[in-house]
């Protein structure tokens, strides 16, 4: 869906993976906003790092790969709260995914890659429901 999108319109979506990722946690719109916000802080360190050193191609992917790891990993362990008796995790979705939502920021922007991801996610979360008989798929 990815591909077939990004031939189309010419943006893409985060990748193969993340609209997949995104999609399957789209009835826990707190880990998406962990997920969004670990993408922003990857891409914000990514882009006071490339003042000071080169970041570009490969190095990129593999230090937004690292950091948005890094985080992610922080977040497991500091996004959790407690409110009206409910644990609310706010924690980024996967261990890659910040990073490769983050390195597309870079690429292309973060508005086109945000609306972008959240088309294609939610088009394959309709179609994985048309799949399965309007069963939501819970990961």
């Amino acid at each position: 869906m990815s591909m077939i999108f990004q031939e189309i319109v010419g943006v893409s979506a985060g990748g193969i993976v993340v609209p997949g990722y995104v999609a399957l946690q789209m009835h826990e719109p707190l880990r998406l906003l962990g997920t969004f916000i670990v993408s922003f802080l990857t891409f914000g360190i990514i882009r006071i790092l490339s003042n000071f050193m080169f970041i570009y191609g490969r190095r990129r992917l593999v230090l937004s790969i690292l950091i948005g790891f890094v985080l992610g990993y922080l977040s497991r362990q500091a996004f959790v709260y407690q409110w009206l008796q409910l644990d609310l995790e706010m924690q980024a979705v996967g261990f890659i995914i910040p990073g490769l939502i983050a390195n597309w920021m870079e690429r292309q922007g973060v508005f086109k890659t945000l609306l972008c991801l959240l088309l294609v996610a939610s088009s394959v979360r309709l179609l994985l429901m048309l799949m399965t008989g309007g069963e939501v798929l819970h990961v």
